[in-house]
């Protein structure tokens, strides 16, 4: 079979590889949808924690079942999974936290992922399509990321919710923060992008970080509370330190971005506002059931991320012009044969 193989940072090959076999415990998929997310963009970057080089990516993905020993799925069903595999017995696993596993091998980061023709996944991952298109269940995955960070947040009916950056990840968090209740502020530096929010996922209230006070924008809006939820969805480290500065009295800091250095902020002012920093680290069963039951009910329209489309062969040759915010990408899907 053919893979792409992530050689180098800024490198790719495409090269052949025997294709897997089906193993007891383990579901052999065909590989049909690849979504392009920012793991993979800062994997080619260089710039990716927990990564390691030669490596195949991909973990945002939809396949058909060739072969499995899942009970209730079929051969020939269509099915995205869960691409965080766990061990099922550390702490984390045994609290129900199994996307925070200490020996977590995350699909396309820690071990090989799906830019493969055809690819073997623990049965236990799988994922029922339940009837939908193999674009939206490559999208599961990354809403589901935005999914979790909400619920970490928790969420409230009309309390403001402030989302810095409106990539794939940052989106699909203001998405489920609107689902959830909340009054979505979105913080961008890209024009381009808020106009985005605006327009095609109802965003009421935008901000560009770069021409606007950023502080006084948010008294504005929220009559001088400041938003009692900030999620950062950058993984900048300038934007995570300065957004401490917007956080309401009272107010939950969740950090889903993920970057190399180390945050710093004010002390006093954290503790005045007796606030609560937490890290948000990938996505449960239960975020991607969220997902696809929201999907399912015209509550996201995951086909409006998806700018940008290539088959499998064209990727090496395009990939780095995804990461040009001049080109407008949102979601690159990738086209399996």
């Amino acid at each position: 079979m053919e893979i792409l193989v992530c050689t180098t940072p800024g490198s790719f090959s495409y090269e052949q590889a025997e294709a897997p076999v089906a193993t007891p415990g383990h579901t052999l998929l065909k590989i049909k949808r690849i979504g392009i997310c920012g793991t993979d963009l800062h994997a080619y970057e260089g710039t990716q924690p927990f990564f390691n080089y030669p490596r195949i990516l991909g973990h945002e993905l939809a396949g058909e079942i060739v072969e499995t020993d899942a009970p209730g799925f079929a051969k020939g069903e269509a099915v995205t999974f869960v691409p965080y595999f766990n061990c099922g017995k550390c702490v984390a696993c045994r609290n129900g936290k199994p996307n925070c596993c200490t020996s977590l091998k995350v699909s396309g980061v820690h071990i090989d992922g799906g830019m493969v023709e055809y690819l073997s996944v623990p049965s236990y991952s799988l994922v029922h399509g339940d009837g939908l298109s193999f674009d939206e269940l490559a999208l599961v995955e990354p809403l589901a990321i935005g999914a979790h960070g909400v619920r970490r947040a928790d969420v409230r009916k009309d309390e403001f919710v402030l989302v810095v950056g409106a990539g794939p990840i940052g989106l699909g968090t203001m998405e489920f923060a609107r689902i959830a209740g909340g009054s979505v502020i979105a913080l961008d530096i890209n024009d381009q992008r808020l106009a985005f929010c605006r327009e095609r996922i109802d965003v009421q209230h935008t901000i560009n970080g770069l021409h606007e006070n950023v502080a006084e924008r948010l008294a504005e809006i929220t009559s001088g509370d400041m938003p009692t939820v900030v999620i950062d969805a950058t993984g900048n480290l300038r934007a995570i330190n300065t957004a401490f500065a917007y956080l309401a009295h009272g107010g939950r800091y969740v950090l889903v971005g993920l970057q190399k250095g180390e945050i710093a902020f004010s002390h006093p002012e954290f503790h005045k506002r007796e606030a609560t920093l937490m890290s948000s680290r990938n996505a449960t069963r239960a975020d991607f059931e969220h997902v696809i039951h929201s999907m399912k009910n015209g509550l996201v329209d995951p086909k409006t991320y998806i700018t940008h489309r290539v088959v499998f062969r064209q990727v090496k040759d395009e990939f780095e012009g995804w990461l040009d915010p001049a080109n407008g990408v949102i979601k690159a899907m990738v086209e399996m044969d």
